[in-house]
C-alpha cells in the first residue's frame, strides 16, 4: 500500500479531478474519482486492490450484481462507503468517508484499506493503509493530505465513521484476545487524540 500510495501521490501532484452532478460531490463521486484516477495514462496499471474496488463501485453505479464474494454499503447521506470481499475467510475491506472542513472551502476524503482473517486484524498487507485527500471546492480536485496521524498497522485497525465524525482506532494485544479502542476526534480541521 505504501508503494501504491507513493505512486498515486506523485501522480496526483496536480490533484485528482472529481466529477459530479449537482452543487457538490458526494461520497460516490470521491470514491469513483480515486478508483479511476490515471485511466487516461497508458503506463498506469491499477494494482489488484484498486482494481477490485473499482469493479465493485462500477457494478454499484450500473446496477449490476456485485462480484462473487463482494458486498457494498453506500450511504450517500452519511458520506460513507464500505466495500468488503470475503474469500476463504480472508476479508478485504475498503472503507471511505468524507468530512466538510470548517473553512467551507475544502472537504477531506479518507480511504482505509485493511485485510483481516477470522475477525482479527492481520499484519498489514501490501495494500493496507489509511490515506487522506483534501478536496478544494474551487478547483474541484483532491490532493493527498498529511493529517499528522501516526498510523500504526500491526495489531491496529481504523474504522471510518458512518455515524458521527471520529475515527475509531482498535488495538489488539499480541495474543489477539484483548482489544481496546481510542478515537481520533474530528475538530473541523483535522483530528485530536
Amino acid at each position: 500500500m505504501i508503494f501504491a500510495c507513493c505512486t498515486l501521490s506523485m501522480a496526483a501532484q496536480d490533484g485528482i479531478k472529481v466529477g459530479f452532478l449537482g452543487a457538490s460531490p458526494d461520497i460516490m463521486d470521491f470514491a469513483w474519482a480515486w478508483a479511476t484516477f490515471g485511466d487516461d495514462d497508458p503506463e498506469n496499471t491499477p494494482d489488484e486492490s484498486s482494481n477490485a474496488l473499482r469493479q465493485s463501485l462500477e457494478c454499484y453505479r450500473t446496477g449490476e450484481a456485485q462480484p462473487d464474494g463482494f458486498t457494498i454499503t453506500v450511504d450517500r447521506k452519511a458520506g460513507y462507503i464500505l466495500v468488503q470481499s470475503n474469500h476463504d475467510g480472508f476479508i478485504n475491506k475498503w472503507e471511505m468517508c468524507y468530512w466538510n472542513m470548517a473553512d467551507k472551502k475544502h472537504k477531506l476524503f479518507a480511504l482505509c484499506v485493511e485485510m483481516s482473517e477470522g475477525g482479527m486484524r492481520m499484519n498489514p498487507g501490501q495494500y493496507d493503509g489509511l490515506t487522506f485527500y483534501r478536496y478544494n471546492n474551487a478547483t474541484k480536485r483532491m490532493k493527498p493530505a498529511d493529517m499528522g496521524i501516526d498510523v500504526q498497522y500491526f495489531n491496529t485497525s481504523y474504522a471510518l465513521p458512518r455515524v458521527g465524525k471520529d475515527i475509531i482506532v482498535t488495538h489488539w494485544s499480541e495474543n489477539g484476545r484483548e482489544k481496546w479502542q481510542t478515537a481520533l476526534k474530528w475538530n473541523g480541521h483535522g483530528f485530536n487524540r
